[in-house]
């Protein structure tokens, strides 16, 4: 079947081959494809097997005791999330032509989020669209985008650092749509009775002889550049992603932290700390990450459109 045409090659790949193509790729396993279709292991085979015979190309071949993809299959399985999400923005189209008020949304965002933005969206977007299903998923931003490039995910709420070099919006979100909506101000975070929590705004380098609390990985690496440009090097005592502990530590006196300010918004603020924003009025921006074409998904572009509203009234 060496010279079957292209047209012919394109009428043999099926919804349910991409599929479950996209799924052992995710999953490892035939078996695990199968469970995560809700398929049988032998309906996986089979389906395998008969594009196989169809086209005269392999997708898997058994390595061992198990199996892997082929290169065929690998390139049809980069492709999986796109088709999928093309289909669905057609099937979501049709629903709304037909007048049905239904649809799913796959939401995933990082933790200050989590107490902050999401549950706002998702009570917004019940009463808007009461027939619009949302699941939520917390993960910080490298996992969200790797999420919405799997097709676990339909929106990623995610955010960067100016000059970021582990910023998961470059190589690794090539090819998904990625649009900043906000700029988010960083705040220090000072124990009450600190010299500095009197001042409006605190000048960084005024605070070089404090221990600091860090966060994250790409937090750490954001406070490390804003020292450095400050002519210091924080002595780092302790590190929490917990922006609750983080006030706690502070409120004890134990150092002053750099932080967000949805962290900040996100729980009551503890008694014995104050947040000031830096001299440099420092931020981070937040972004919607989703696949090329999703907010054509009538309940996705719905998500999006809500979640811009919330925004831009806060």
């Amino acid at each position: 079947m060496s010279d079957m045409s292209i047209e012919h090659l394109a009428s043999a790949i099926d919804l349910h081959t991409i599929r479950v193509v996209g799924q052992v790729a995710e999953q490892g396993s035939l078996t695990a494809a199968a469970e995560a279709l809700g398929y049988s292991q032998p309906a996986v085979s089979q389906q395998l097997r008969r594009f196989e015979e169809r086209t005269g190309i392999a997708l898997v071949e058994r390595v061992g005791r198990g199996i892997r993809l082929t290169q065929s299959g690998r390139v049809l399985a980069r492709h999986a999330g796109a088709v999928t999400t093309v289909l669905e923005a057609a099937a979501g189209e049709l629903a709304e032509i037909r007048g049905l008020r239904a649809g799913r949304v796959r939401l995933v965002a990082f933790p200050s989020a989590s107490a902050t933005l999401v549950p706002r969206l998702i009570a917004a977007l019940a009463a808007e669209h009461p027939g619009v299903t949302v699941t939520y998923v917390e993960a910080e931003p490298p996992e969200a985008v790797a999420a919405v490039r799997a097709d676990r995910a339909d929106v990623a709420i995610t955010f960067s650092y100016p000059g970021d070099r582990d910023d998961p919006h470059r190589a690794s979100a090539r090819g998904l749509d990625v649009q900043a909506f906000c700029d988010e101000p960083m705040q220090l975070v000072l124990p009450e009775g600190h010299p500095a929590a009197t001042s409006d705004v605190v000048d960084l380098a005024t605070l070089a002889d404090d221990q600091w609390i860090a966060g994250c990985p790409r937090c750490r690496g954001h406070l490390l550049e804003l020292t450095d440009a400050a002519g210091f090097r924080p002595r780092i005592a302790f590190e929490t992603d917990n922006f609750v502990a983080v006030e706690g530590m502070v409120a004890q006196g134990l150092g002053v932290a750099l932080q967000p300010s949805l962290a900040l918004a996100a729980s009551q603020r503890h008694p014995g700390v104050v947040a000031r924003p830096t001299a440099r009025a420092d931020m981070r921006s937040l972004h919607l990450v989703t696949a090329g074409g999703a907010d054509r998904v009538p309940a996705v572009g719905a998500a999006l459109s809500v979640l811009r509203g919330l925004v831009a009234a806060s």
